[in-house]
């Protein structure tokens, strides 16, 4: 098997043992549902329902604000109790739209789907962008501006993700267990919109089976590769996912179509799929509840807009007071203070913990060891810029390569001082990338 990988990354214990042989379930809400206005990267986008209006699911409730923004659809069938501020997973409190939940479930009368060879590639982008697909590996970017680079006939490589490098998550395991055809045809569908461009799905290689199902799947397909990657995080990071599926090196200043390539993760292809052949808009969601407090740990299928309060009773809930609840993994989620938060387009995981290993740390001097170095997937020295982040040098940090750092965690994972060299990092990136914008 290939071992296809870059240099740095790391190997925390991963937790995929506790969910991965839980099949996908669904979930339905029993609540209220909330779709903040802001689930993307970009202008958020404009409610076009009132307070009383009744909606169904399948409905647009928001349309996209702008080129970089995405619509939102209503996942169930209600009344719009109010468009309001709501405290979301960051804490921040977004513009929301509030819907009282019927529980009737019922649908719009979903138009008729044209066939897939009947479209041209002008009529697949806006099929994608209509349905309000982003990226769900938890960036946000709307995929039809990927799909959409300037110069179309320059992209060799459409890249699935299928890495799940993050530690507990299992959710784009199990879809491609569970989907694989669909999520073949997101790609096929994909790989339409350029005409010179080959499928790659890669794979780490510890997820044999996917491996074995997925080859079984294309193996008459000319245009469509499989590559197994070595199992290390964070080999799903975009730029390390592009060097070790292609050898092909990217920096912080250029994007994946300055390499011909374009990358999504997996639930993004399939919604891709679900778009164009089946005609149905981004409504749901995979995310693994997951962790050492959870009772039942397990993969659900969740309306977009669902409470997370609702997740830990569905699986469950806690079998002993979590310590730590992150949203996401554990090496690139944040820790939330609020399980009163809806599901978004971009919630990938919950992870409930009986330990804090992080809060419990004592930092304490720089030892020079030199294992930030190693551990650095973007061959940066992660001490010396959280030395200038520290001391606010903004000169020295951007001269000294900071803005190549991709704040996987690798450093403040490795650190024997237990420096938060990565939390330190990020706030300076965050000053200068807001600077750029202004």
């Amino acid at each position: 098997m290939a071992r296809l990988t870059f240099v740095g990354g790391i190997h925390p214990y991963d937790g995929k043992d506790l969910s991965k042989d839980k099949p996908i379930r669904e979930v339905l809400p029993k609540g209220d549902l909330v779709y903040p206005l802001s689930q993307h990267i970009g202008a958020p986008a404009t409610p076009i329902v009132k307070k009383g209006d009744r909606v169904l699911a399948g409905q647009k409730i928001a349309e996209a604000a702008g080129f970089v923004s995405a619509p939102i659809y209503a996942t169930v069938s209600g009344t719009v109790k109010a468009v309001e501020p709501r405290r979301v997973v960051t804490g921040d409190n977004v513009m929301s739209i509030v819907v009282e939940n019927d529980g009737l479930y019922e649908e719009i009368d979903w138009p008729e789907v044209r066939p897939f060879s009947e479209l041209n590639r002008e009529e697949k982008i806006n099929i994608i962008k209509e349905a309000g697909i982003v990226g769900m590996g938890g960036a946000g970017f709307p995929t039809f501006i990927k799909l959409s680079p300037k110069e179309p006939e320059k992209i060799d490589y459409v890249i699935v993700n299928c890495a799940e490098c993050e530690p507990y998550l299992t959710s784009d395991y199990r879809k491609m267990l569970e989907e694989p055809e669909k999520l073949i045809s997101g790609l096929k569908v994909s790989l339409s919109l350029f005409e010179n461009a080959r499928g790659i799905l890669a794979v780490e290689d510890n997820k044999p089976d996917c491996i074995e199902l997925l080859k079984k799947l294309t193996k008459d397909e000319t245009k469509i590769t499989v590559k197994a990657l070595k199992t290390k995080y964070p080999q799903g990071s975009e730029r390390q996912l592009i060097y070790a599926a292609t050898g092909r090196a990217i920096s912080s200043e250029k994007l994946p179509a300055d390499v011909g390539c374009v990358v999504n993760n997996v639930d993004t292809v399939i919604s891709i799929h679900n778009a164009v052949i089946e005609g149905r808009p981004l409504m749901h969601r995979i995310v693994t509840v997951t962790g050492d407090a959870i009772k039942e740990p397990c993969n659900f299928k969740v309306k977009i807009g669902t409470n997370y309060h609702e997740l830990i009773e569905e699986a469950g809930g806690f079998k002993e007071n979590p310590v730590k609840i992150v949203s996401g993994g554990p090496m690139m989620g944040f820790g939330i203070f609020d399980l009163d938060v809806p599901t978004t387009k971009t919630s990938s995981a919950l992870l409930c913990l009986t330990k804090d290993d992080v809060s419990a740390m004592e930092p304490s001097a720089c030892i020079n060891c030199g294992k930030c170095v190693e551990a650095c997937p973007g061959r940066v020295v992660p001490r010396k810029l959280a030395d200038y982040a520290e001391h606010y040098d903004e000169e020295a940090f951007v001269k000294n390569n900071g803005m190549e750092c991709c704040e996987c965690g690798c450093c403040s994972f490795v650190c024997p001082a237990k420096r938060p060299l990565t939390q330190v990092i990020k706030s300076m990136r965050k000053m200068q990338l807001a600077k750029k914008k202004k």
